[in-house]
């Protein structure tokens, strides 16, 4: 790994990127000011506030002119034409995205057989091509005859005919590590946080106690901030996939390329120019609108975003099937909680007329206990006072006898 200083590391806003070049594949790290990186890339301060570790920006991809911005869950970098920069991390994910970049820039795709000579040797397997050297004989016009019907073969039935796959562009690869990689990130989250949500779950409906309702409120939580996050990424890759303007702005080697043909060369390779523009007075992206060919190329980015847009969605579903097992197992539990307070209810309804049937006891016993007759109750005042004067007396030598402290 080469580290590289830039002619700006003394200026403020100085931070360590890591750099990934798109013609060799090597990775470096560079100390990039907040200017030199605007100047490169094209970006207003304002987007660079976004790649800000220190700020708390929700996920988002932003389309500009020459560069593409990601921020997705761990990962936040600029994608060019030519080049990657992210901010350097530690995280596990982000040394995975790293070699997982690398080994996408660094493949290329064998040279695909050329279709016509491989159409000839599927039909007749004897036949072998001759060298350019024996095009003057007889024997190779009937080859080149040949060749010529076999490419006719294979435009009136081209799913004969084996298709190299083609290459995507550089920007394109870039992109699609990062929304692989925040996508493998979030599905890891899912997997380990369903690893504990329905153990505890379960455990709950089976045991209801204030640890098991702790735990089960934990993982709400996580849930409800995961799944908000998954739903964030889903929401960019829709907004994209919206947006065609913004698809055929994501073409930056094309553009960067287009930038440098004049408009005979342009007319030439797509062959669908009809009248003259002038570059200078037009966008990247309305000229871009008038070639065919390009709108082949946005249904193929459409299909690339569908992809991850349909594993965004698939995580959603996962997780939005654990938030209803959530909301069972409350419902399960309140259902328990109602049935433990009728039970109360009931208890006390027995209790309160134990009460009742008591108290009406007492009430039959004090009414037949009124036809007694007690002699001491119809004494005269003299012997109250007489009781009284006796209770003074033993109050007083009780005091007496008492020892004093």
């Amino acid at each position: 790994m080469v580290r590289r200083k830039t002619s700006v590391g003394i200026t403020t806003g100085v931070k360590t990127w890591m750099v990934v070049s798109s013609e060799t594949g090597e990775q470096r790290l560079e100390d990039v000011g907040k200017h030199s990186l605007m100047r490169r890339t094209g970006l207003p301060a304002r987007d660079l506030r976004v790649l800000d570790p220190m700020l708390s920006h929700p996920s988002s991809i932003l389309v500009r002119e020459r560069a593409i911005l990601v921020n997705l869950e761990h990962l936040k970098g600029i994608i060019t034409s030519t080049e990657v920069l992210m901010i350097n991390s530690s995280n596990p994910f982000f040394l995975l995205f790293l070699q997982d970049l690398l080994t996408r820039l660094t493949h290329q795709p064998p040279s695909p057989v050329p279709t016509s000579i491989q159409m000839s040797n599927d039909m007749n397997p004897g036949y072998e091509a001759k060298p350019p050297a024996m095009c003057g004989s007889e024997d190779s016009s009937q080859n080149v005859s040949h060749v010529k019907i076999s490419e006719e073969v294979k435009a009136d039935s081209p799913k004969m005919a084996p298709i190299a796959p083609k290459q995507l562009p550089f920007e394109f690869r870039a992109l699609e590590t990062f929304i692989e990689s925040a996508c493998r990130c979030l599905e890891s989250e899912t997997s380990r946080l369903e690893e504990e949500a329905y153990p505890a779950l379960d455990e709950l409906t089976s045991q209801l106690c204030t640890l098991n309702l702790e735990r089960v409120r934990h993982i709400k939580s996580r849930l409800v901030a995961l799944s908000g996050r998954v739903q964030k990424v889903a929401d960019e890759l829709e907004h994209l996939l919206d947006d065609d303007k913004d698809l055929a702005e994501m073409y930056l080697t094309e553009k960067l390329n287009a930038s440098l043909l004049d408009q005979a060369s342009l007319k030439e390779e797509y062959n669908s120019e009809s009248e003259d523009t002038d570059q200078s007075d037009e966008s990247n992206s309305e000229k871009y609108d008038k070639f065919p060919g390009l709108k082949l190329n946005v249904e193929e980015l459409e299909m690339l975003l569908e992809a991850y847009f349909a594993q965004t969605n698939g995580i959603l579903q996962r997780l939005f099937s654990l938030s209803e097992y959530v909301d069972d197992t409350e419902d399960y539990i309140n259902m328990m909680l109602d049935d433990k307070r009728n039970e109360l209810l009931q208890a006390t309804i027995i209790f309160n007329t134990l009460n009742m049937i008591l108290n009406a006891g007492i009430v039959v016993v004090g009414l037949f206990g009124m036809n007694i007759q007690i002699e001491l109750f119809n004494g005269k005042p003299r012997q109250f006072w007489a009781t009284t004067e006796i209770m003074r007396e033993h109050d007083y030598w009780t005091s007496l006898e008492k020892p004093k402290e």
